[in-house]
């Protein structure tokens, strides 16, 4: 992915700089508003990671500015305001997740990719398959070696965002926004609850694990053989 961050910490830039490096993404930092602002505007990157507060501009007002000049580039803000309203103005002004500080950079990177992935169209095919598992998303069917799996409705979007996801780790907020619908975290175990059926449903009958608990981060699909 070609990224651009628009951090004004030296420190958090240095820091996406080498993940980015890990990851084998391009990353362009500014670190004035002003100067994101004009980047932005002058060249076609993937996603746009955003600080909330800068020195020189308020990361909101940005965003309005992007969106008014037809720059549609996903973006991503992060913030150290992190109650259900700061998101909330957050998605209202224009962007497309909020990740309040302190955040793992596991996080950060799965909501990057998740962005891309949205952007790009890939979650809307019509047949998605990783290693085992096909679901077939018109249909509304899921399969694991070619065996049909049973899923509830619940279940069965619960199993589409993990294809879509599909090796990387999702987390409980991704899931409770994108699957539940849900801008704040309810406090309860519905997330677990859910995953844990739809883990007993994708493994039932079959010797090797579908999904991988990643502890203090979220979930992972695996393969279930077949290479």
């Amino acid at each position: 992915m070609k990224i651009l961050y628009i951090e004004d910490d030296a420190r958090a830039a240095d820091e996406m700089r080498n993940l980015a490096v890990e990851e084998g993404d391009t990353l362009a930092v500014e670190m004035t508003g002003v100067e994101g602002l004009k980047r932005a505007g002058m060249e076609a990157f993937d996603v746009i990671i955003m600080d909330r507060m800068l020195g020189d501009a308020d990361g909101l007002d940005l965003i309005r500015r992007l969106r008014d000049g037809s720059v549609s580039t996903p973006i991503l803000m992060l913030s150290a305001l992190g109650r259900t309203s700061d998101r909330a103005e957050g998605l209202e002004a224009g962007a497309d997740d909020y990740l309040a500080k302190p955040f793992e950079t596991m996080e950060l990177l799965a909501r990057v990719r998740a962005l891309h992935r949205r952007a790009s169209g890939r979650e809307h095919s019509a047949v998605i398959l990783f290693g085992a598992f096909e679901c077939h998303v018109k249909a509304r069917t899921a399969f694991r070696d070619n065996q049909h799996l049973a899923l509830s409705p619940r279940e069965f979007e619960l199993f589409r965002y993990f294809m879509e996801n599909a090796g990387e780790v999702v987390t409980r907020e991704m899931l409770l926004r994108d699957v539940w619908n849900m801008s704040f975290d309810p406090q309860t175990n519905v997330v677990d609850v859910n995953v844990g059926r739809l883990r007993r449903k994708l493994e039932e009958g079959f010797t090797s694990p579908a999904l991988e608990t990643v502890w203090g981060a979220g979930y992972r699909l695996l393969r279930g053989t077949v290479s």
